[in-house]
């Protein structure tokens, strides 16, 4: 008898969700036990965690360390258009056929009881990574640390924790310090954390848990930081060391922060050699799509027009709206037109707010095929609210074509708000 397509078999496996959500590893113990337990078997770990920045992170550290010769698996989520993109096997996205086999083998393993979407699927993505040489495996939390699926790793050569802001606060907690306590719950003994730059209340919570279990730290702004940026590139100071790299290509002001933090825990794996040349390499060539990707052709770049700069982004917080209009105020060489769907979980206020008074005129819409997605009305009741020019569009292609009618001459457009609306984007733009 075949095996399924991997769609047949996610789908099948929503269905095993249990009815309440409790964050608990209780269920990846039993399946990875009935599965053999791959997560001993994997290559050695760097694990990530923070609520933004750990794709970028991901993405440099595995541009460098693929310039540097190692082999690379890497697990990050969610994806944007297929899921295959959550799983990379040394370097490569995860076939169609290895993918399917691996579902059907979790299904059976889990005999069909309730489990979470997310853990079936990384105990899945624990068996890719066991049965495929590598050298090493950059993987991403899902949701918060302490109990996220992925915290099922004894000894990783590394953690890292990344910014940390407000985000789920219906499982983490609704202060900075108790997200940033379970963000560390990564955390272990011997084990360096690498931390990216975060606010006060954040940084207490993660070094009292480090200093719970006897984790040593560097810390962005103390042990490491970028002392200048500019348009050629940054100057890393990591101790006493003081070195000059060019700029990533990964766009943003906030880039060589995240960068800053990649390098600090590429010079700290042991047994890996990755050279200044690597980095750079790495930092010239990392990708990491719908994260201030500018879009220069597809079907919505061509229906935008010509003197259009289309640009798309999936930051959702209030924090990724922030870095959002850090960029906006750089872009002084045209009007700035929005396009924003939200999910219904997300904080609209908080993201628009930094936004709205760069904003020449905005689209609100609904994300196309999403349960949860925040009605295009409330949207735009939330850019009212904030003093935009905004009125409801039926799909992203419709709002182009109502901005392009609205206004003359160059303009640039951010099609923003969430990761679910930008693999939509990014699927229909082909």
């Amino acid at each position: 008898m075949s095996t399924p397509s991997s769609d047949v078999l996610l789908e099948r496996l929503m269905g095993l969700h249990p009815k309440l959500i409790d964050l608990s590893l209780d269920r990846m113990i039993r399946i990875l036990a009935a599965l053999g337990h791959p997560e001993r078997a994997l290559p050695p770990v760097v694990h990530i965690a923070g609520t933004n920045g750990k794709g970028s992170t991901v993405a440099t550290m595995k541009a460098a360390l693929i310039a540097a010769g190692y082999r690379v698996h890497a697990y990050t989520s969610p994806h944007l258009v297929r899921f295959h993109e959550r799983v990379e096997l040394d370097g490569q996205i995860i076939a169609e056929p290895a993918l399917a086999a691996l579902l059907e083998e979790c299904e059976q393993a889990n005999g069909g009881v309730p489990i979470t979407f997310f853990e079936i699927t990384t105990a899945a993505a624990f068996l890719g990574f066991s049965r495929t040489p590598a050298d090493v495996l950059l993987m991403e939390t899902g949701l918060g640390g302490r109990l996220d699926a992925t915290n099922m790793i004894d000894k990783p050569l590394v953690t890292i924790i990344t910014p940390v802001s407000l985000d789920h606060q219906q499982f983490l907690g609704d202060t900075l310090g108790a997200i940033a306590g379970e963000k560390a719950g990564i955390f272990k003994p011997g084990v360096l954390g690498i931390i990216g730059p975060q606010p006060a209340e954040a940084l207490e919570a993660i070094e009292r848990r480090a200093a719970a279990i006897g984790a040593p730290l560097l810390v962005a702004g103390r042990d490491f930081e970028v002392e200048h940026s500019d348009g050629d590139g940054f100057t890393l100071r990591d101790g006493d060391r003081h070195t000059r790299f060019p700029r990533p290509v990964l766009v943003g002001a906030h880039q060589p922060f995240n960068a800053a933090t990649s390098i600090v825990a590429l010079r700290r794996l042991q047994g890996f050699r990755v050279d200044d040349d690597a980095v750079a390499r790495g930092l010239a060539t990392a990708r990491w799509p719908a994260r201030l990707q500018k879009i220069e052709s597809g079907a919505l770049k061509e229906r935008a027009g010509s003197d259009v700069e289309l640009w798309l982004d999936g930051g959702h917080n209030p924090s990724a709206g922030e870095v959002l209009a850090d960029m906006a105020r750089t872009w002084n060489d045209r009007p700035l037109d929005l396009i924003v769907g939200m999910m219904n979980t997300k904080d609209p206020v908080g993201f628009v707010r930094p936004l709205a008074p760069l904003v020449r005129r905005a689209r609100a819409v609904s994300i196309p095929g999403e349960k949860n997605t925040l009605p295009a009305e409330a949207t735009l009741k939330v850019l009212a609210e904030a003093g935009v020019e905004a009125a409801e569009s039926a799909s992203v292609g419709a709002a182009l074509d109502e901005l392009k009618a609205a206004g003359s001459g160059p303009a640039r457009v951010l099609i923003c708000g969430s990761l679910y609306l930008a693999g939509r984007v990014l699927e229909e733009n082909g």
